[in-house]
């Protein structure tokens, strides 16, 4: 059964290009406008209440001065200074809750986003700091717009208090705002590309720190502890140097209108005071324009907050390049009801930076057979494997189970059928059971895969059994790989891929591993360094240089000096499936395999035409790929 052409044609189908710059920004501010109205309401009746004040006072002022009763204008003034106080408080506590919430949808978004992504398309995004700093800064979006946009109200009425009370007094002040829409524009400007390059090299330096840190054992044991730091600290010097640009900018900033404003408010007091002299204004009037003037100076408060505006957009802009990754296209169908997990790879090549990795391969696993991916180091094992389960696509090529594209199956089907196991598996969930659950899973069907990847061993002697949370159970290499074998069992799947997921296991466990699998239900294909589990296995992908090499059963690739040296076997260990071969075991010592496999040299497979025949040992290979390397696994 094949995939219907219209199934296909969609599956391949150009995906959608990422969403326009700035888009993640405008979703932000458009999910907390209610509260961002809230704010922007409250800032302005803020400012329409410091706006009247000085003129209230005034008017205060003069009536006391004339004896007379100023009792109204003194409630006045006290309701108006209430009010600056509780829209103060508003907005600081609406800020808070609404800054908190869109920071936390904005990380839910990047990490469905980096999820839904292939892991190909997520290697260098520098997660951990996207959800950190630049996710914080980004949550402040919706506050921040609002508050940018009122920033100038009191400001303006100030100015236009002013102007009210003396226009001499207001034209002096205006002299000097030309200087100070300067010195916002180069703020705007050069503050935003500053500190966009600080937060790059605070990310840098947070992937480096990351890195260092998984290999902590391996950097302590080298020695090399000195070299690591100064590899981890290496962006600090271009984070000091964008730091540094963004405090002058800012310091720049707030000197020139530190220096400014004050100048201004002298020159209005000024005016006013020779005003007042000349019997033009009233002692009233005059205290009026100094509380006009210093609310129109506060217009180098607009440096604030506009630099709160430039952080948020910046934050933003690193988020986005995380939730604007091309998800993995899905399709909707499902597979044949019988299939038996027949897996063909048609055509597959995969090329990254230029280098081809994996080159035509063409091949077919029965259903129900165990097929052993073998090859040097570097020979594309471990990419073929994300291929053939589809974490990631190729170039070019087709993939089929049972006969239906992988590109064409719904999510929920692809990930049901296909279950992986990993040679280091991350383990989620606050215990051990949740690990290897993921989900909701029967106690039954828990101990069942614990004991089929013979886990239940040393779970069951754990303080609280598989209930034992993570942190309280230390592991072993060998155990957190059963741990991950377990997480595989837990459900009936029709292609079980195994990368190197035994490779920790001692040599007992691995027997009743391959015990286990061999009574596993659908298509297991297992990269293995093992000689005893590739002369287990029905037939073997020899892979090099991107290329198979070869494909058959064990007993008869082995009689290839070439195949024997990826086990490490020399020239000489001819024979019967390696029978006599130097092997390592898992405990470290050198013993001697007599490995002897009696599997059917009949089984089927699909090579390509140009596949040529060796008339002395019957194995299939590929005269185009050499006994070299070169493809990165």
């Amino acid at each position: 059964m094949t995939a219907a052409p219209a199934d296909a044609a969609r599956a391949r189908a150009t995906p959608a290009p990422p969403p326009a710059e700035g888009r993640l920004l405008r979703e932000a501010v458009r999910r907390g406008r209610g509260p961002a109205a809230l704010v922007l309401a409250a800032t302005a009746l803020g400012a329409a209440a410091a706006v009247t004040l000085p003129l209230a006072l005034g008017r205060a002022v003069d009536l006391l001065i004339a004896r007379a009763d100023a009792g109204s204008w003194v409630l006045l003034c006290t309701a108006l200074i209430a009010t600056e106080v509780a829209t103060d408080a508003l907005v600081a506590r609406t800020g808070g809750r609404t800054g908190a919430a869109t920071t936390a949808w904005l990380r839910r978004r990047a990490l469905a986003g980096f999820l839904a992504a292939p892991p190909a398309a997520t290697t260098g995004t520098g997660l951990p700091t996207r959800l950190t700093a630049n996710a914080l800064d980004a949550g402040t979006a919706p506050v921040a717009a609002a508050t940018a946009a009122a920033a100038g109200l009191a400001p303006l009425g100030g100015l236009a208090g002013l102007f009210l009370v003396d226009p001499w007094a207001g034209a002096a002040f205006v002299c000097g705002v030309p200087l100070l829409l300067l010195i916002l524009r180069a703020l705007l400007r050069d503050g935003r590309a500053a500190l966009t390059t600080y937060q790059e090299e605070q990310g840098r330096m947070a992937r480096l720190l990351t890195g260092a840190l998984s290999g902590a054992a391996t950097i302590a044991a080298a020695g090399t502890v000195r070299a690591e730091e100064r590899r981890v600290l290496a962006p600090l010097a271009g984070m000091r140097a964008a730091g540094e640009r963004t405090w002058r900018v800012q310091g720049r900033a707030a000197g020139f209108s530190g220096a400014l404003m004050p100048l201004l408010v002298a020159a209005v007091l000024a005016v006013g005071g020779v005003r007042l002299v000349a019997g033009h204004l009233t002692p009233g009037d005059l205290l009026a324009l100094s509380r006009y003037a210093v609310l129109a100076a506060g217009a180098g408060a607009l440096a604030g907050a506009l630099n709160g505006w430039v952080r948020a957009k910046a934050g933003t802009a690193r988020v986005e390049t995380v939730t604007a990754l091309p998800p993995t296209p899905h399709g909707t169908r499902d597979l044949p009801p019988h299939g038996d997990g027949t897996l063909a790879l048609q055509g597959v090549h995969v090329t990254r930076d230029g280098v081809p990795l994996l080159d035509s391969v063409t091949l077919t696993l029965p259903g129900g057979t165990t097929t052993a991916l073998v090859g040097p180091s570097g020979s594309g094992k471990s990419l073929l494997a994300a291929v053939a389960g589809r974490l990631t696509d190729p170039d070019r090529g087709t993939v089929l189970l049972d006969g239906t594209d992988l590109r064409t199956l719904s999510a929920d089907t692809l990930r049901h059928a296909v279950a992986y196991a990993f040679e280091r598996p991350a383990l989620f969930g606050a215990t051990i059971a949740d690990a290897v659950a993921c989900g909701p899973l029967p106690e039954p069907d828990l101990r069942r895969a614990l004991r089929r990847a013979a886990a239940d061993t040393f779970t069951d002697r754990l303080p609280h059994g598989p209930r034992t949370p993570l942190p309280e159970a230390p592991l072993s290499g060998g155990e957190l790989q059963r741990l991950g074998l377990a997480r595989a069992f837990t459900r009936p799947t029709r292609l079980l891929i195994l990368d190197d997921a035994t490779s920790s296991l001692d040599t007992v466990t691995a027997h009743l591993v391959a015990r286990a699998l061999t009574d596993t239900p659908g298509t297991r294909l297992t990269i293995t360094h093992r000689l005893t589990t590739a002369a287990q296995s029905d037939q073997v992908l020899w892979l090099d240089g991107g290329r198979i090499r070869g494909t058959g059963p064990h007993s008869v690739l082995w009689r290839d000096p070439a195949y024997r040296a990826v086990f490490g076997a020399g020239a000489g260990a001819g024979g019967d499936a390696g029978a006599g071969a130097d092997t390592v075991t898992d405990t470290g010592a050198r013993t001697r395999s007599d490995v002897r496999t009696d599997v059917s040299s009949d089984v089927r497979t699909e090579l390509p035409a140009d596949m040529r025949t060796d008339l002395h040992t019957g194995i299939r290979t590929d005269p185009r790929v050499d006994t070299g390397t070169g493809a990165a696994e």
